[in-house]
């Protein structure tokens, strides 16, 4: 990469926070270049007051679309010429933000169909890992739908007894053996019911389960998005 390319990524963050981070990480390092100048020019907005998006969708708490919106502007104002979200579940809310920012998104969630699907030996049945938001917003069913990928998903136990409490562990800074053993299991559930790829559908789960914990292909939305 010997040409500094014109794009400015804005990342519209604080979603949580250290998956903001992770996700800023995870771009230098994949970015190719041998100096600073052969990197990407990036604005971020880490917003952590943005209310839960969760509890926004399971209507037990406020819409964050304002906080979204807003968000966008800083990062277009900034100079952003294209955003990225480093959360699943903010993606139920691009539909309210898109044509009003001015500037294309990437869909994250989008892009993990297409990568799926691109996967050999070819992927029929893919597990989800996300926020209980997530999953009741059919964000991941609706795209897989269109590259017919089958989705399996936790049963309702594993869904609040070991993904979500480690979705919140990871969110107060708890990345221990405990929370990686409580995905683990979920992984395990999901691969007993046909699962041949996972996808880490929520920002916090790569941070709380190594790759190495999973036995077939464990899919990060936020790589390379």
């Amino acid at each position: 990469m010997t040409t500094p390319t014109t794009e400015i990524i804005g990342i519209l963050g604080g979603m949580g926070p250290a998956a903001t981070a992770d996700f800023y990480a995870k771009l230098v390092a994949t970015t190719p270049g041998s100096s600073d100048q052969d990197h990407l020019r990036t604005v971020i907005w880490s917003d952590p007051t943005i209310p839960d998006r969760t509890e926004a969708l399971l209507g037990d708490g406020p819409d964050p679309t304002p906080w979204l919106l807003d968000g966008s502007r800083v990062l277009r104002e900034a100079g952003a010429t294209v955003i990225a979200i480093p959360c699943n579940t903010a993606h139920a809310f691009v539909p309210r933000i898109a044509d009003h920012v001015g500037l294309p998104i990437v869909h994250m969630i989008g892009e993990v169909a297409r990568h799926l699907s691109t996967m050999s030996p070819r992927i029929h049945t893919a597990g989800l890992l996300a926020t209980t938001g997530t999953v009741r917003a059919g964000l991941y069913q609706e795209w897989l739908d269109r590259f017919g990928i089958s989705l399996v998903l936790p049963e309702h136990a594993s869904q609040d007894g070991e993904v979500m409490t480690a979705v919140r562990a990871v969110k107060a800074g708890v990345r221990d053996d405990t929370t990686s053993a409580l995905l683990a299991r979920a992984v395990q559930g999901l691969t007993e019911r046909g699962a041949q790829a996972v996808i880490a559908g929520c920002t916090e789960i790569p941070l709380g389960l190594p790759v190495e914990a999973v036995d077939v292909p464990l899919i990060d939305p936020a790589h390379g998005t």
